[in-house]
């Protein structure tokens, strides 16, 4: 649990007893390469810091499988679409090689909140710091050539393509695997 909390302390400090609550509501689960965490049409209910590996949100269109985004160690990964409308959600969490997550459950966490202002402070952080992501993202997309996304997408995380499958690279930057292979001669 401490790197889930040192990973707190980026966004807002919480008590002792508040770290203890969440402490509470919290499981370390191991997954295999490959293993979904949560399957397409799954109503996510909890929120997951990947401790060790790495995963990825994807969904399929027409067929193709497109990936959404990455999570590496050190960092936050949900459905949060399903889980704050309660919906299933129409995407799914897949890691990427062996991975160590530590399972928030969402709906404790949830009632923890009354209990402790700091708690849905920090969560309130948190989400606010994804969605800011999520624009980022987005406009990425709208505003930047393929070529400046895979630079942008390097900087942020430089072993990417030691870890990540290329189609997975490709489809995450919205782009064949035959124009990144083109992107990558240039280099």
């Amino acid at each position: 649990m401490q790197q889930l909390f040192q990973y707190f302390k980026k966004f807002n400090t919480v008590p002792p007893e508040a770290e203890a609550a969440i402490a509470s509501i919290c499981a370390i689960v191991n997954l295999e390469k490959n293993e979904e965490l949560q399957p397409i049409g799954h109503t996510c209910k909890t929120i997951y810091f990947i401790n060790k590996g790495l995963a990825r949100i994807y969904y399929y269109k027409d067929g193709i499988d497109i990936t959404e985004s990455f999570a590496f160690e050190n960092s936050i990964i949900a459905r949060v679409e399903s889980l704050f409308t309660g919906k299933p959600s129409r995407k799914a969490i897949q890691v990427l090689e062996p991975t160590e997550v530590v399972a928030i459950n969402a709906g404790q966490l949830f009632k923890l909140y009354d209990r402790f202002p700091e708690i849905e402070r920090l969560f309130r952080k948190i989400f606010e710091a994804a969605y800011v992501e999520t624009v980022n993202r987005i406009e990425g997309m709208q505003f930047h050539t393929a070529e400046e996304r895979y630079r942008a997408l390097l900087n942020e995380a430089p072993n990417i393509l030691m870890r990540v499958p290329l189609k997975y690279v490709a489809s995450y930057l919205g782009i064949t695997q035959v124009s990144l292979s083109r992107i990558r001669s240039q280099r």
